[in-house]
Order: structure tokens, then C-alpha cells, then sequence
């Protein structure tokens, strides 16, 4: 398998939409107290998808940066539980309140999930080849 190969413009293009969501998701960040792992995770999830438009990534560092998003995203599985126990499901789209963890945990389990997407998705282009 050759390290470059050609993508479909469709795909390509996907990929620079996922490039531009991620990096955005990724200085959205910044203003967290905890903004450096967050824009990290985003930002890297973004490279992924620009550097996929020119070149094949290995399989094991896709496969292991899905594990590891979904890993951390259990970390917050709990906090998305009491979340969905909750009756006012419009808090989620406010302020953080710190004696609702849980609305930061939900947030963060499905941003999580979200770059896992974004992963899965280059990893079934790979599969491909």
C-alpha cells in the first residue's frame, strides 16, 4: 500500500469540513480552565482529517486514537447518565454550574464521541484501500 493515494472530491472535501469543525471545537476551548487537553484532543482529531487528504494513516495510530477518545469517554459516561435522569434537558446549552457536573461531563463525553466520529470516519476510508 502506498503512502499517498487519491481521495474522491466528495471525500477530500469532507475532510476539509471536518478539518475546519475540529479546529474550531479546538479554540472554542481555549477559555476552559482545563483549555490546553481540550484544544490538544480537538486540534490532533483535526490534523488527522487535514493530513488524510494527502496521505494514508497508519491504521494503528487511528485505531488507537479511537480507543483513547472512547477510553477518556467513558471517564464521563456516568456524569452523561445523570444528565439524561435529569428533567431540564436545556441546561446542557447553558452556563457551567458547579454543583451540576454533570452538564460539563455530558458536554465532554459527546465531544468525545464526536472526534471519535470524525477518527472512525478516516479509518473506514483506509479499510478501503
Amino acid at each position: 500500500m502506498s503512502n499517498f493515494y487519491k481521495l474522491k472530491r466528495s471525500e477530500k472535501i469532507i475532510n476539509y469540513i471536518l478539518f475546519v469543525l475540529f479546529v474550531i471545537f479546538a479554540i472554542i476551548q481555549l477559555n476552559d480552565p482545563d483549555g490546553v487537553l481540550w484544544f490538544s484532543i480537538y486540534f490532533f482529531v483535526a490534523l488527522i482529517c487535514f493530513i488524510a487528504n494527502f496521505k494514508v494513516i497508519p491504521k494503528f495510530i487511528l485505531i488507537t486514537t479511537i480507543v483513547g477518545l472512547l477510553l477518556y469517554a467513558a471517564f464521563h459516561f456516568t456524569l452523561f447518565i445523570d444528565y439524561i435522569q435529569t428533567e431540564n434537558k436545556e441546561e446542557i446549552f447553558g452556563e457551567m454550574v458547579y454543583e451540576k457536573p454533570y452538564l460539563e461531563g455530558t458536554r465532554e463525553f459527546l465531544g468525545l464521541l464526536i472526534a471519535a466520529c470524525g477518527v472512525i470516519y478516516q479509518l473506514k476510508k483506509v479499510n478501503k484501500l
